[in-house]
Parts: structure tokens; sequence; C-alpha cells
């Protein structure tokens, strides 16, 4: 082979690397990807996905404990406020590095093959799924809750600081939650859009996302009910409000950012191009 067809190969070689490196990007390839997890998701078996959502229940307490952990330790300042959110975004780093099942992250990937095929089967597998999922989270959240409520581990500063946030978030009222949903369910969903093409800041996406959340006062089912569970184990918060003021309204508003809002948009901007060319799964 003389040096010249070689060079020219080499050239042919570095521009179809380059082309795939840029389809990457493509919508269409992202959804392709974010299908194929959801497929997986869908076919995890229920100890599993419990186990996982359980530990996210737990680790995502890390959101409510670094934001208390900066509170006790700040100044009262105007600034504090930025600083102090920052502390939101920990359990959300724990939870979605680790891969575990966490509501309104790993469940939205499960809605993209359900908008495919659109059979029973498919609605049936979600909604198993969506409803392991959130009992394990908020299993996990009241296990933690207990923990932080009734041992040592907290200092007077820091366990009075989760205690004000607690009632903070799980004080407004039922309107007032769900719209604050709809907002942390579209970034979540965002961040889940994003992730598949996120090579080298994978940290810092997550770290800016959730850190929005936490600075936009929107509210979060799952790192909501560790608060709830906080509150609710020691007697401060009763169910009925802990339920129908705050965990429904919640629910409902990240799944509506989430799943209505955000992955619908998604949906409709690929649709043309993937109609047609996904198998669909069997059942």
């Amino acid at each position: 082979m003389s040096e010249e067809m070689s060079e020219d190969l080499t050239r042919a070689e570095e521009e179809k690397e380059a082309v795939e490196e840029a389809a990457m990007l493509s919508p269409r390839l992202i959804f392709e990807a974010i299908r194929r997890n959801g497929e997986e998701e869908l076919n995890r078996p229920l100890s599993a996905l419990w186990v996982s959502g359980v530990s996210a229940g737990l680790l995502i307490s890390f959101s409510v404990l670094g934001e208390a952990f900066l509170r006790a330790h700040l100044p009262d300042e105007s600034w504090a406020f930025i600083i102090e959110n920052l502390g939101y975004t920990f359990g959300f780093l724990l939870v979605i590095l680790g891969r575990m099942q966490l509501f309104t992250e790993n469940t939205i990937t499960t809605v993209v093959p359900v908008m495919i095929s659109r059979d029973r089967r498919a609605f049936g597998r979600t909604a198993r799924l969506w409803s392991v999922v959130l009992v394990a989270n908020v299993v996990g959240a009241f296990i933690i809750a207990a923990f932080l409520a009734f041992t040592p581990v907290l200092s007077d500063e820091v366990r009075a600081a989760m205690t004000e946030l607690s009632h903070h978030a799980t004080s407004m009222p039922a309107v007032e939650g769900l719209v604050r949903g709809i907002p942390a369910g579209v970034l979540i969903a965002a961040l889940v859009w994003m992730l598949p093409v996120v090579e080298t800041s994978e940290v810092a996406v997550i770290v800016l996302f959730t850190w929005l959340i936490a600075l936009g006062d929107f509210t979060h089912i799952v790192a909501g009910s560790v608060e709830m569970a906080f509150l609710v184990v020691q007697g401060q918060l009763a169910a009925e409000p802990a339920v129908f003021r705050f965990f429904l309204p919640v629910l409902a508003g990240n799944v509506l950012g989430g799943t209505a809002v955000f992955t619908m948009l998604a949906w409709g901007q690929i649709r043309p191009e993937v109609i047609g060319k996904t198998p669909k799964k069997a059942a």
C-alpha cells in the first residue's frame, strides 16, 4: 500500500470518528440511549429495584443534611442562602452517580418505551416500577429520618437547622407545593436528557441542576420526604397534612413537570425521526 493511500485511509477514519462523535449529540440518538436505559430499568427484578430504591431514599438525606450543615455554620448574611443551597446537591450526587433508583430520575426513562409502544403492558410495567421505587424511596427516607431524629448523630445547631428546613419545606399550601414541584420535575428530566452526552463534566452538570432546584425553592418529592419524615417521626407533623398538603401535591408536580411537560416536548421534537425506526420490544 502506497504512503498516499495510507494517509487517505487514515484521514477517512479520522473523519468517520469525528462524524460519529458529532452524531452522539443528535436528539434522536440521545432519545435512543434513554429508551434503552428505560427498557433495562423495566426489566430489572423487583428485589433489585426495592433495594436500590431504599438505598436512594437513605442517601438522598445528604441533600437535607448538606443544607443543614451549611446553614448551621454560615454567618447570617444575605449571600449565605446561595452557599447554603449548594449542600442540596450532595445527596443527588451520591444517588445519581451511584446509579440508584430515585423517583423522578430513573423513573423518567421508563416513560420513553411507553410513548413508543403505547400498549397496556407497557403502562403496567411502568406503573409497577414507579410504585416500587416511590415506596422504596419513602421507606428509606423514614428510616434515615428516624435515625437522625432519635440518635445523637446531629449537633444541636445542625438539628435546629434541619428542623427549620423541614418546616419550611412542608408548610407551604398544597397548590404552592404542586406548582413548585413542576420546575423541579422539569430540571430533573432535563438532567436525564443531558447525562448521555456528558463525559467529563457529569458532576458539574448534576451540581448545577440540583443547586438550581434548591435556589429556586422548588420541591422534590424524595428529598422532601426526608424532611417530612423527620417531622412526622417526632410528632411535629400530623399524617393528614403530611400526605395531603405536602406529599401528594409535590408528587403530582414532579410527575407533571418531568413527564407531561419535559418528556413530551422532547418526544415531540424527535417523534418524526423515531416513528417506524425504533422496534417495539416484546412484552
